[in-house]
């Protein structure tokens, strides 16, 4: 003979299910989500934010810096403003010193 499953067991079952269901759908969420930020550093990756031409790199004083050839935008990475102002010699050492207090 086989029993009826009991009301609280079926509850029991479609928690579980419905939990399931949920976690598969914020997988699919962060997924898509990490594909979509990946698709955008691609896009802009190297790229003027002023005018979206693509960014080439030179050195000055031995820190590499993007310079955009159109607009003539200098772009920096982080810590590189910190390496380039920390030189006691430097022009931009001096324009430092002036707003340091």
């Amino acid at each position: 003979m086989i029993e009826k499953p009991s009301e609280p067991e079926n509850e029991y079952f479609a928690r579980v299910e419905a939990q399931k269901r949920l976690d598969a759908q914020v997988k699919r969420a962060a997924g898509i989500a990490d594909e979509e930020k990946n698709r955008l550093k691609e896009l802009h990756y190297m790229h003027c934010p002023k005018c979206g031409t693509e960014l080439h790199e030179e050195t000055f004083e031995s820190i590499t810096v993007d310079i955009c050839p159109s607009c003539r935008g200098i772009f920096l990475d982080d810590g590189e403003l910190v390496k380039l102002t920390e030189r006691p010699k430097g022009v931009l050492g001096k324009v430092r010193g002036l707003f340091s207090s």
